[in-house]
C-alpha cells in the first residue's frame, strides 16, 4: 500500500482495508488457512486461476498469490471482497507468507528459548546490565493478617481464605507456615474443578505433577532451601506451552491428543523457580479469541461474556481466584484483552484480587 497523502481518500482506503481484513478473517484462522491451501504448489499449478508474474519476493517456488485465490478463500469464509480491496491485500498477504517461510529457514528447535528482553539503547551507549545480572530486591513483606484471620487453620485445605491472595502474599504465608504448598495446590485444584463447568478455562489438569512439585516445595522450604518468590506457588500455563507427558492442544480441534516430548522454556524456568503447575489453561483455537474445541471460556465476573483471548483461560482463572498466577502470551492483545475483560467488580482483574467474593 502506498504512502499516499491524498487526504480523505487514502484514509478511507486504509480504513476499508483494515475492516476488510478483519471481516475476511485475517486475524482469525479460517481465511488464511483456506488461502494457504489454495496457494500451495500442489494446488496452484493446475487451478486455472488468473496468475500474476511471479514476484521476486515469492520464496522456494511458491506461486504468487492472486486475486482469484482471494476470491476462493473468501467463498470459504463467506465474505465479499471487492477487486480494489483484493489488490490492496495482495502485498500484505505475500509478505506474511514469506515472513513465515524465512522463519522456517532458521530451523529452530522447538526447545530454543525465545528472546526474553530487547534493549534498544542508542548506538555508542553502554547498555545497562541484563535483568539476569541484576540482584533481586523484594520490597517489604506485605501483611497477611486479614487472610490469616479468615483461615480456619494453617493446614485446612478446604478453607479458601487464600484464594485471592497475591503471589507475594502467598509467598509470605508459605514462609510463615500459615499454609503449605500442598494445601494451596489442593485448594486451587478444587476451585478449578468447581468453576470449570461454568467458565471452561481448563484443558488439562496436571494433578500428579503438581502434588509432587508441591510436596517437594514444602520439604525444601522447611529445610530453608528457598528458590525465590515463586517457590511453592500454584500456577496455570496457557496451552501453547509444551509440558512433557501432557497434551499440548493449542486449543484447536484435531490437536486434542498432541504431545510434545519436551518442556517449553518458560515451564523449565518456572520448575527451576519452584512454582507448581496445576493445569494447562484454555486459549482460542490456534491462539485466536476465546473459542476453543471445548467451548468458550467465560469472564468469571460476567459469565454471559466470553473472556476474550487468546490467553483466555489464564486470565479467567486468575481473576476467579483459581490459580496463584498464570502465564499467557501476547501478540495483538492476547494478554491485554482478556485481562481487561476479566476485571473484577473490585478492580482486581488479572493481577489477582483481594476479595474472595463468590462470583456465581
Amino acid at each position: 500500500m502506498s504512502n499516499s497523502t491524498n487526504g480523505s481518500s487514502a484514509t478511507v482506503s486504509r480504513r476499508t482495508l483494515l475492516s476488510v481484513c478483519t471481516a475476511a478473517g485475517l486475524g482469525q484462522t479460517l481465511f488464511p488457512g483456506a488461502l494457504l491451501a489454495l496457494a500451495s504448489p500442489q494446488t496452484a499449478g493446475g487451478s486455472g486461476a488468473r496468475q500474476q508474474a511471479p514476484s521476486a519476493e515469492d520464496l522456494h517456488g511458491w506461486p504468487a498469490i492472486t486475486p482469484a485465490m482471494i476470491d476462493a478463500a473468501a467463498v470459504i469464509a463467506a465474505v465479499h471482497i471487492t477487486d480494489e480491496q483484493k489488490q490492496m491485500m495482495l502485498e500484505g498477504l505475500v509478505s506474511q507468507r514469506n515472513n513465515a517461510l524465512r522463519v522456517r529457514e532458521l530451523h529452530l528447535a522447538n526447545g530454543v528459548a525465545p528472546v526474553a528482553m530487547t534493549n534498544p539503547v542508542p548506538a555508542g551507549t553502554t547498555p545497562p546490565p541484563m535483568e539476569s545480572q541484576r540482584p533481586l530486591h523484594l520490597g517489604p513483606a506485605p501483611s497477611i493478617a486479614k487472610f490469616a484471620a479468615e483461615a480456619k487453620s494453617s493446614n485446612d485445605i478446604a478453607d479458601e481464605a487464600w484464594a485471592f491472595a497475591t503471589v507475594r502474599e502467598l509467598g509470605v504465608a508459605l514462609r510463615q507456615k500459615k499454609v503449605t504448598s500442598v494445601g494451596l495446590t489442593k485448594m486451587y485444584l478444587a476451585r478449578l474443578r468447581r468453576y470449570d463447568p461454568l467458565l471452561k478455562f481448563v484443558i488439562t489438569y496436571t494433578d500428579e505433577r503438581a502434588l509432587n512439585q508441591a510436596a517437594q516445595a514444602d520439604r525444601e522450604l522447611a529445610s530453608k532451601q528457598d528458590r525465590g518468590p515463586l517457590h511453592g506457588i500454584p500456577w496455570g500455563a496457557k496451552d501453547l506451552l509444551a509440558v512433557k507427558g501432557y497434551p499440548t492442544t493449542w486449543g484447536a480441534g484435531g490437536f486434542e491428543h498432541q504431545q510434545i516430548d519436551e518442556d517449553a522454556e518458560v515451564v523449565k524456568r518456572l520448575d527451576a523457580a519452584g512454582a507448581v503447575l496445576v493445569a494447562k489453561m484454555t486459549l482460542g483455537a490456534l491462539a485466536q479469541g476465546d473459542l476453543w474445541f471445548g467451548g468458550r471460556t467465560r469472564n468469571p465476573w460476567n459469565p454471559h461474556q466470553g473472556s476474550s483471548g487468546s490467553s483466555a483461560g489464564s486470565a479467567s482463572s486468575v481473576a476467579a481466584g483459581c490459580v496463584g498466577f498464570a502465564i499467557g502470551t501476547e501478540t495483538l492483545g492476547s494478554i491485554v484483552a482478556p485481562c481487561a475483560r476479566c476485571v473484577a467488580p473490585f478492580g482486581s482483574g488479572c493481577s489477582v484480587g483481594a476479595s474472595n467474593a463468590d462470583f456465581t
